[in-house]
């Protein structure tokens, strides 16, 4: 069976690397890839968003299954355009990737059928934005650019003047293009965080373990938002109390709701989600799998990943086991000096052979932003560049494997947070 893999970050390294797994894989590819997946994997010169390209190349290469990982493709329709010549995808199509392609659509979904989230309006006019946000008068307010911004098009404002500002960047400087012609205020929701990326082919939903993302770019959750530091599986927040609430208030109507809408969703949906002193409330939806939070739930899937794949696409998930294991895992970005705003690439990376850790039996390292040289030597090419995960039966030993499994990889100028996972610790802390 030939496969081939759409992205190039360590969410499509990891999505790899358990399709390898299934013995009936004869060929893997993967479009573009980078340096780590290409110790595993063929890749090809293609940029995720050339859905021409990779459509034309899969159908003269006979490809039997894709795997569409990231948003930008989804939303463009390449789920659509594969179908159209035969081939099947896990995956949204077009329209039912808007859930997080317009911010928009996703909150009238949810006020149209009752699944709880933050109160919030939309406006196309940055004065009416202002007009608004004075009249409620209350901060912290939360801003969202409509469409894809890298998961970086959320700002929280604490005052007026910062509004103001975020306002005119998203709206005015088109800080994020086109996506920043419509905006959601919101208003600002207080509690844990947590992360429930789930599969489902249309009808059913079986979700993944809960994880728990460090957005921020330093300790203490301080300094710019980024797409992830680092994360946890299991959330300790996340109690199957609450997993049986959520699951009957946000994960079956969503997509009842969708299939409502004429738009059924079959692939990963991702359930950003507060749980607030009113209970779990959906903080944002994503049509794909989450980075880095993949990086800690797939090495706990026991079940064969292609299988569950192909049932979502098939619609035949209800009779497809989904497995986890019982254990933790715990995921450690190494980032480039500077990310996220600017930052130098190229830089050789050291401690690695055949881009992993020799000799850790537990710790995988996903590769997010690297690339091999002409002369073969792995060099940095990202803001995020790799993703340093362990394993263990529980959360404070997967967290200290990944840390120690850390300190033996070197590139100039490596930043990395040192409190992943110290919010969970004192959570479980706090059960016992």
């Amino acid at each position: 069976m030939k496969v081939l893999i759409v992205g190039g970050g360590g969410r499509e390294h990891a999505i790899a690397l358990k399709i390898k797994e299934n013995p009936e894989v004869t060929a893997l590819y993967a479009a573009p890839g980078n340096g780590g997946i290409a110790q595993i994997a063929t890749c090809l010169p293609f940029k995720a968003t050339d859905v021409d390209g990779i459509v034309r190349w899969a159908a003269e290469n006979k490809v039997d299954f894709v795997i569409v990982a990231p948003d930008d493709p989804l939303c463009l329709g390449m789920v659509d355009a594969l179908a159209a010549v035969g081939i099947p995808a896990f995956g949204p199509d077009k329209a039912a990737a808007r859930i997080e392609a317009s911010k928009v659509f996703s909150k009238d979904l949810m006020k149209k059928y009752g699944i709880p989230t933050a109160k919030y309006e939309t406006f196309d006019d940055p004065a009416k934005v202002m007009e608004y946000i004075k009249a409620e008068g209350k901060y912290p307010v939360v801003i969202k650019a409509d469409g894809l911004a890298l998961g970086k098009g959320v700002l929280i404002c604490e005052n007026e003047e910062q509004a103001a500002e975020g306002v005119k960047e998203i709206m005015l400087d088109k800080k994020f293009g086109a996506s920043g012609n419509h905006v959601v205020v919101e208003e600002f929701l207080t509690g844990p965080e947590v992360s429930v990326l789930s599969f489902t082919d249309g009808k059913v939903v079986k979700p993944m373990v809960s994880s728990m993302d460090h957005k921020r770019a330093n300790d203490h959750d301080t300094g710019l938002n980024t797409g992830g530091m680092g994360t946890v599986a299991p959330n300790p927040y996340y109690t199957p109390a609450i997993a049986a609430e959520c699951m009957e208030k946000i994960f079956l109507p969503t997509i009842h709701a969708m299939n409502a809408e004429g738009c059924p969703f079959k692939g990963c949906l991702y359930f950003g989600l507060m749980l607030t002193p009113d209970g779990p409330k959906v903080i944002e939806y994503n049509c794909r799998f989450g980075d880095p939070e993949t990086q800690v739930v797939l090495p706990l899937l026991e079940s064969d990943l292609l299988k569950v794949m192909t049932a979502c696409t098939e619609g035949t998930l209800a009779d497809t086991e989904v497995r986890f294991s019982d254990g933790a895992a715990a995921c450690v970005i190494l980032a480039s000096g500077g990310y996220p705003v600017a930052y130098e690439k190229g830089k050789p990376i050291t401690g690695l052979v055949d881009g992993q850790l020799p000799d850790e039996p537990n710790v995988t390292v996903y590769h997010s932003g690297t690339a091999i040289t002409e002369d073969g030597q792995l060099v940095t090419n990202g803001g995020r560049v790799l993703g340093v995960t362990a394993t263990a039966p529980g959360l404070p030993r997967a967290i200290s494997i990944a840390y120690e499994a850390a300190e033996h990889i070197h590139f100039d100028k490596l930043h990395k947070r040192t409190d992943i996972g110290m919010r969970a610790l004192k959570a479980l802390a706090e059960k016992q």
